[in-house]
């Protein structure tokens, strides 16, 4: 069993900044490609920022020179740092991991979401 933890969203000004976190738990073989998408009330889930196990990146366009991913592998964890924010940044984002288990088999894992408030 893996469960992804979430944490680190809030209400944030505009223009401000934020660091959000995944934490991976639980007994798996590896951990591969893991990654950020986002939901806002209205719009379909889109993909924000992925990173491989090797440290390879991937941004949306709409995120590209304010939000960086990262990862730790000794702490099984993925980052998003998130600076200049925009109204248009606020939704629920959710950590996305694809990872094998002990018994070999691979499949994506799912965060719960977490919530990301603007104010102006």
């Amino acid at each position: 069993q893996v469960q992804l933890v979430e944490s680190g969203g809030g209400l944030v000004q505009a223009g401000g900044s934020l660091r959000l976190s995944c934490a991976a738990n639980g007994r798996f073989f590896r951990i591969n490609t893991m990654g950020w998408y986002r939901q806002a009330p209205g719009k379909q889930r889109e993909l924000v920022a992925t990173i491989s196990s090797g440290g390879s990146t991937n941004y949306a366009d709409s995120v590209k020179g304010r939000f960086t991913i990262s990862r730790d592998n000794a702490k099984n964890t993925v980052y998003l740092q998130i600076v200049s924010l925009k109204p248009e940044d606020a939704a629920v984002y959710y950590c996305n991991a694809g990872i094998t288990t002990t018994d070999y088999y691979s499949k994506d894992y799912w965060g719960q979401g977490t919530l990301e408030a603007v104010s102006t």
